[in-house]
């Protein structure tokens, strides 16, 4: 009888865990398919509609990204928002301006576009385009932006990229 008394409550342990273990997956589901707030939904569209115009995949959101772009951005205060890249190890792209500094931010690194030539994978003549590779390169899927106030109206826009892009002789998609 012990041994049919132990069977059935490991039964009931195993109904129990299974039960919790569901309930762990329904919230983990439930977590993710909450949509991301005001900025960071800004940044994530903007960097997906802007992939998606080239066939690449969407990006994902990403707290520890989040969490390191903010600690760099809050950084930037103490030096006047200086204008400098973090020297991190994600792929990294800086605006500085007015207003939200979210979408607006990843539209201005788009306009790099036209300064791209895919056949050679170069950017033109005397001119940059980096900041749209990052963007629209296709093995960063996980994204993570900040923003911070600088006063006087600017603020400092910070996205980071993992993995990195921008690799010399590869190209973004």
């Amino acid at each position: 009888m012990r041994s049919l008394k132990m069977s059935l409550n490991h039964g009931a342990s195993a109904k129990v865990l299974l039960v919790g273990q569901m309930l762990m997956v329904m919230m983990v589901i439930a977590s993710a398919a909450k949509p991301l707030p005001g900025k960071k939904k800004a940044f994530l569209d903007a960097h997906n509609a802007i992939r998606a115009e080239v066939g690449v995949g969407p990006m994902t959101w990403n707290k520890t990204l989040e969490n390191y772009a903010q600690k760099y951005a809050n950084s930037r205060l103490s030096k006047n928002c200086e204008f400098e890249h973090s020297g991190g190890p994600y792929g990294e792209n800086l605006a500085e301006g007015y207003g939200e500094m979210t979408g607006d931010a990843v539209r201005y690194w788009a306009t790099e576009k036209s300064k791209y030539d895919y056949a050679s994978n170069s950017c033109a003549q005397n001119d940059i385009c980096g900041h749209y590779t990052q963007v629209v390169w296709r093995n960063s899927v996980r994204l993570g932006c900040a923003t911070v106030n600088c006063g006087k109206g600017l603020v400092f826009s910070i996205c980071n990229y993992d993995p990195p892009g921008n690799y010399m002789g590869e190209r973004p998609y």
